[in-house]
């Protein structure tokens, strides 16, 4: 009896020690409305390198969770590494579900994301726990898109605060972009999977190839059999998938990590 106390003690204190960090809601203010986000924040005053992580399609929450566990994995795993998460809800701010399947989007990227992605960083750099030299970017998908379009010179913000440090972009839609003549004023990394039949992969490498000379380091990393979601943990969309998938999670998450601590 006394042994098995003496278990369960030993492993409700390491349920205790590992226990999942809690986001915190702030809300920041919009030209027209409020930006509601999820903070997560070191232990201690800071200042920390802080990333601004956008979300995909499918938007950042559910009914029952204020962050998907694919950005709740992120998140913890850059609050490890000693960053600050700020993951703006740009969907759930304007009482709007998911907008992947939807025939017009509600929230365009060149305009309402883009301009969600500034509000998110005049926010940031108001706050003393951010090291505002540090701010750097990382979206998913249609979040991914709009940080495309979020560091281009011609969004460059006319203040004298800091610019982003660096931007991390996984699977972005680059069609436009690279048929525009995309560039970048900020370190820019594209990461996605060869057999992605979402995003197009030869898209983004046009559009990096295109920006060279002429931009900001950009960089494309090519992940060999991988699919579109390769990075989130339990994802299969198909039956051979899964292994190279995983290969490329972890790869990204070295990538990652690397392009962060430039």
């Amino acid at each position: 009896m006394r042994l098995r106390l003496t278990a369960l003690v030993l492993t409700l204190l390491m349920s205790a020690a590992y226990a999942a960090p809690v986001p915190q809601q702030v809300d920041i203010p919009l030209a027209s409305g409020v930006l509601h986000a999820q903070l997560y924040k070191p232990a201690g005053e800071g200042p920390f390198p802080t990333v601004i992580a956008l979300h995909g399609c499918g938007g950042l929450a559910s009914h029952s969770d204020p962050v998907l566990p694919r950005y709740r994995a992120w998140a913890e795993r850059l609050l490890k590494s000693g960053h600050a998460v700020l993951l703006p809800d740009s969907y759930g701010s304007r009482d709007l579900g998911p907008q992947c399947r939807v025939k017009e989007m509600h929230v365009k990227m060149r305009r309402d994301r883009v301009a969600d992605i500034a509000a998110s960083r005049a926010w940031l750099m108001q706050q003393p726990f951010v090291a505002r030299e540090r701010v750097s970017l990382v979206g998913w998908a249609n979040g991914a898109s709009a940080l495309l379009w979020a560091v281009r010179p011609q969004a460059a913000r006319r203040d004298l605060e800091p610019d982003f440090r660096a931007a991390i972009a996984f699977y972005p839609d680059c069609r436009i972009s690279a048929g525009l003549g995309w560039s970048a004023r900020v370190p820019t990394l594209v990461l996605i999977g060869a057999d992605d039949d979402v995003s197009s992969p030869s898209a983004c490498r046009q559009m990096v190839d295109g920006a060279r000379g002429r931009s900001a380091l950009a960089r494309i990393v090519v992940y060999p059999g991988a699919d579109h979601d390769f990075d989130r943990a339990g994802t299969q969309l198909h039956a051979s998938a899964e292994p190279r998938d995983a290969e490329a999670r972890a790869e990204s998450q070295k990538d990652v990590a690397d392009w962060l601590a430039r």
